[in-house]
């Protein structure tokens, strides 16, 4: 149990981005520095790998459950260098970008550090996507090749990719041309063999020793502030954009995140999309310093996810489980209910729940809790800045630091900052400063012990007759009400006050309620103009593949109509 840590362990926990978790009141504005005992990483992704497989090589590193694979951290280093060497004699090329599509799965995990050895730039694609949007992605990035499985569930990757390129199968060898994607040459399938695409193990096969040899050699030539992944933003406004990141970015951010897994024996269960940097983040850190195993869907003491997982978890029957291995846990991706974190130390067990807040621009953490914070921290704050890093909120209109304790916008500064936007250099522009300031588009506050609190996006914020009202604020009171499940707070036109108070709130399974019923629990408790003039009850929200939910204020429709919301949340 984490009560058991050695002080010496656990001083090097607390060291994950302040010495110690504060404990007396330090600051005076709205600007916090992590500082740390420790320095920063310069290393690669895979030098990460190769020390932790010369230092531990019989420990187990990834355990696949229902796919029956289980490898040691020398396994999986043997099967990296072989996949990295058969990319080579492929013909990709450091700088080239390599896309993974599809759902969770070791060969997954294989080609991201099978391209990060190679000095090739992985590229996740959203197992979602659909063939407009998987087209637009593989021509942003410009992708040399794509490795996913034939199918899954109801998605057919290889007939929507021969649906843009007809050309595959023409040629012989596994490569083609096409007149759609000009620079895809090549389609590696993950399970069965498909006409005119490679598979994993030509790859596997590939590499002669010459490959081998030009792959050792190509380690030295690697730095670590080299592209190492093209992570693409969720998209819910145009299209989406594919932020660059370092090995640099990566592999500090996994550092400081997860000096918390340091205890030996821990098995950290990976519920995420791999295509999420969150959970990438999780991966890196199995084969840096601190060498947890990643499982998948099996027992395990520690669980990372997002908010809305954590709920779709505890609305399970969790009588019929053994969760007693359960221990600790993270959580983000989005603002999580208190009375979530609540249930997550009661039901699950899960005493050591620690919040956490980052962007994909952030490689992706910048805030993270102490696993022995108190229930106030936890469920108010996302926790303090991560070392080697800066945060400080500012007035989105003049740029000036705002008083403690006061709204603003969120910037942050550090290692983990993104290099840019993909080929979007103007884009890149409206959101890091020439002082490389990364703007977050997020309101939040600090305290006085630098802890944040995150209360909504800029752009979300509901104006009502003047009065500016964060959607985070109503919908965290509303988690209290005993028959709400999920709630989203969209501000909704109106003709006379500009916007008025919409909550769409799904309730929990066998229960009713009424508008009128909502209002009166809001009564007394929340300054009338926070009130939801329209309560909604919805069956679903919009989500992204990572499991947040979707922006469901720019999906609003713009009408007067009350029954088309209803439709529009119900269908």
């Amino acid at each position: 149990m984490w009560k058991s840590c050695s002080a010496a362990l656990l001083q090097w926990c607390r060291a994950l981005h302040v010495d110690s978790p504060p404990q007396n009141p330090s600051l005076t504005t709205s600007y916090v520095h992590g500082t740390s005992s420790f320095s920063l990483l310069p290393l690669t992704v895979s030098q990460s790998l190769d020390a932790t497989a010369q230092r531990w090589p019989e420990r187990e590193a990834v355990i696949f459950v229902q796919d029956g694979i289980q490898k040691t951290f020398a396994q999986f280093q043997q099967d990296v260098d072989k996949a990295a060497a058969g990319l080579l004699a492929l013909g990709l090329k450091r700088g080239d970008r390599l896309g993974v599509w599809g759902p969770n799965t070791y060969q997954w995990i294989l080609f991201q550090f099978a391209s990060a050895k190679a000095g090739i730039i992985l590229v996740p694609l959203n197992p979602a996507y659909q063939v407009k949007e998987v087209e637009f992605t593989l021509l942003k990035v410009r992708c040399k090749a794509v490795v996913c499985p034939t199918s899954f569930k109801t998605q057919r990757f290889c007939e929507m990719l021969r649906e843009i390129c007809p050309e595959i199968g023409t040629t012989p060898g596994g490569k083609f041309k096409s007149s759609r994607l000009p620079y895809l040459q090549m389609v590696i399938a993950t399970d069965s063999r498909q006409p005119g695409m490679l598979h994993v193990d030509d790859v596997m096969q590939a590499g002669e020793s010459r490959h081998h040899k030009e792959l050792m050699d190509l380690q030295s030539k690697l730095s670590f502030d080299d592209p190492i992944n093209i992570q693409f933003t969720s998209g819910t406004t145009g299209n989406p954009k594919g932020a660059v990141l370092s090995h640099h970015n990566i592999v500090n951010n996994s550092k400081f995140m997860y000096m918390l897994l340091t205890r030996r024996n821990v098995c950290a269960c990976s519920i995420l999309p791999l295509l999420r940097l969150l959970s990438s983040c999780t991966r890196i850190s199995t084969f840096t310093d601190y060498h947890p195993c990643l499982l998948f869907y099996s027992r395990c003491n520690f669980v990372y996810g997002t908010p809305t997982m954590f709920t779709d978890l505890l609305s399970q029957d969790l009588q019929k489980y053994d969760l007693s291995s359960v221990e600790a846990g993270v959580m983000g991706g989005s603002p999580c209910p208190p009375e979530i974190v609540r249930r997550l130390t009661t039901d699950m067990n899960m005493k050591e729940i620690t919040l956490c807040y980052g962007t994909t621009e952030n490689s992706p953490l910048t805030f993270l809790g102490f696993p022995e914070d108190n229930e106030e921290l936890k469920i108010n704050t996302v926790g303090c800045v991560l070392g080697h890093t800066e945060a400080k909120v500012v007035d989105p209109t003049t740029g000036e630091i705002v008083p403690l304790g006061a709204s603003g916008e969120l910037l942050i500064r550090g290692s983990c900052v993104m290099h840019g936007y993909w080929d979007e250099p103007e884009k890149t522009r409206e959101v890091i400063s020439q002082d490389r300031w990364y703007r977050t588009g997020d309101t939040a506050s600090l305290n006085s012990l630098g802890y944040c609190s995150i209360e909504g996006r800029i752009k979300d914020m509901i104006i009502r007759g003047g009065e500016n009202i964060y959607p985070a604020e109503i919908e965290q009171f509303l988690y209290k009400h005993p028959k709400v499940k999920e709630v989203q707070v969209v501000g909704v036109k109106d003709e006379r006050l500009g916007e008025q108070v919409c909550a769409c709130i799904k309730l929990k399974e066998g229960q009713s309620s009424s508008a009128e019923e909502i209002r009166a629990f809001c009564k007394g408790q929340l300054s009338h103009f926070k009130i939801p003039h329209y309560v909604l009850f919805v069956d679903s929200y919009p989500l992204t593949v990572s499991g947040k939910v979707g922006n469901v204020h720019t999906n609003m429709p713009s009408v007067s109509s009350m029954h088309v919301f209803i439709y529009f949340y119900t269908a």
